[in-house]
């Protein structure tokens, strides 16, 4: 479509005229002089962001490991493959058919990420795959100063962290209110992509509560096209104040660089993190044991059930003995309120119970067999982090320490070149030398399809069914090149 000259030129003149009406002509950091840009607030923002790097000290399995100058290299799990095209696996070795190494040699591995501090007494914010499974942290300030870390604690769940630089009257960002931030805001990054310290870009807020992506367990991110790569992960989102309103952690990409969609966990979620990691080092979560039925529950769904109005959860079942059972909530309710607030999703549900301190009690609005019925129900504490109260994570996970081999997610790339598919498995990435799984004749580039008679599609899956192993015993389905297998694995002592 063609558009003449003077229409071009009678446009460009009004956004001229309506340029200091919107705020940019004069004023404090939020009414920026259209000449400087953004520059007001990368001179307040930028002392308060920090380069950190990180080191490890890894088995070395015979030959140089994949992607050793990869950035992201060390974080080990497959957020990193799917949204920065990193390798998967916690030692990150690619699977290879040419036999197992005699002994294990060591090296040091590099990583790197962005923080920044949250007071002058040292507390920066991260994310957990930057700071997570490592032996060093170093903090470099703007101001060229450098800091050996303490990590004070990391939730996996929401992919924040918190590590502490002994220093004091250091420059710190203050929070900005997210509920105020809308969709089309300017937003602010800054980071250290590629290594390239304090590199600012610009963008706006793509769209609010994003949910149901596969980066974390409870997820409300803010999206934004501000330009974000490898690096960028655990800097600051600011507002057009410099203020911060979220922490940037993924970026969905195809080829592992930019490509307009990038994540940011809201500050509000963080700073709550927050205040558990510094209180206990570790994160507790409301639990009410109802089991949702996936999807929302659309019109024609709540029409099946008797009511007319979509919106709210479906219980599909209650955990035995759970809350949720000993108060009362049967599979087939339709949770529509919770203390008072309308349940929009699944997604937004189990990050609201999860707020809930446990021993309190919530009050739920339940609809069924045509009425709506109110419940009050004493929320726990989730399971799987009652178990782990108390525990360091430096400590790891026993059952995972001692099963002598790796695993990593199957790539597109993998499966074409050892004919599994996506899905199928988890491929052994890794095999200790002289441990029970060396000698039952597991080999790198098999494809664990089982763990206890319970199919594993990813490492995630596969951790999981391996902590749960009480007795020392795995049963393994195994896909080899001569087909498939069961495998009985006592796990080393």
């Amino acid at each position: 479509m063609k558009i003449k000259k003077n229409k071009i030129a009678a446009f460009v003149l009004a956004l001229l005229v309506a340029l200091p009406g919107l705020g940019w002509a004069k004023g404090g950091a939020s009414s920026l002089d259209f000449r400087k840009g953004f520059s007001a607030v990368a001179a307040q923002a930028t002392p308060a962001v920090v380069f950190i790097q990180v080191e490890k000290q890894i088995p070395m399995g015979g030959g140089m490991p994949y992607a050793f100058n990869d950035p992201f290299e060390l974080f080990g799990d497959d957020f990193a493959q799917r949204f920065f095209g990193g390798s998967n696996g916690r030692r990150q070795q690619m699977p290879n058919r040419g036999g197992r190494p005699r002994h294990q040699q060591m090296f040091k591995q590099m990583g790197q990420g962005s923080g920044f501090l949250i007071s002058k007494d040292g507390y920066i914010l991260t994310n957990t795959h930057v700071v997570g499974d490592v032996d060093k942290i170093t903090v470099k300030l703007a101001d060229g100063r450098e800091f050996k870390a303490k990590r004070i604690g990391a939730d996996p769940k929401t992919e924040v962290a918190l590590i502490k630089i002994d220093a004091d009257n250091l420059p710190f960002l203050k929070n900005g209110d997210v509920q105020k931030l809308e969709t089309g805001d300017w937003v602010i990054a800054i980071g250290n992509p590629f290594g390239l310290k304090e590199t600012l870009t610009v963008g706006v807020v793509s769209a609010k509560g994003r949910s149901n992506i596969g980066i974390t367990d409870y997820e409300d991110f803010i999206q934004t096209d501000a330009a974000i790569n490898p690096g960028n992960s655990g800097g600051p989102l600011l507002n057009i104040d410099g203020e911060v309103v979220g922490i940037n952690t993924a970026i969905y990409s195809e080829s592992g660089g930019y490509m307009g969609i990038g994540f940011a966990v809201p500050i509000d979620m963080a700073m709550s993190v927050k205040s558990q990691l510094v209180a206990t080092g570790h994160v507790t979560r409301g639990y009410i044991g109802v089991m949702l039925n996936p999807g929302d529950v659309t019109q024609e769904m709540a029409k099946s059930f008797g009511r007319t109005e979509a919106g709210g959860v479906l219980v599909a079942d209650t955990a035995k003995d759970g809350p949720a059972e000993k108060a009362g909530i049967k599979s087939g309710d339709i949770i529509i309120e919770l203390n008072g607030t309308k349940v929009k999703d699944g997604a937004s549900f189990r990050r609201d119970v999860a707020r809930i301190l446990p021993n309190t009690q919530a009050d739920l609005v339940v609809f069924r067999e045509g009425k709506a019925k109110k419940l009050t129900v004493t929320v726990a504490i989730f399971p799987n982090e009652e178990e782990q109260k108390g525990v360091s994570q430096e400590n790891g996970n026993t059952a995972l320490d001692k099963i002598g081999f790796d695993v990593q997610e199957v790539t597109r790339d993998l499966a074409e070149r050892f004919g599994y598919e996506t899905g199928q498995g988890v491929i052994i990435s890794e095999v200790d030398s002289d441990s029970a799984a060396e000698e039952a004749g597991l080999k790198p580039g098999m494809l664990v399809m089982e763990v206890n008679r319970k199919p594993v599609a990813s490492v995630k899956q596969f951790e999981q069914a391996v902590r749960k192993v009480k007795d020392g015993n795995l049963l393994l389905r195994i896909k080899t090149e001569d087909g498939t297998i069961f495998l009985n694995l006592k796990l080393n002592d």
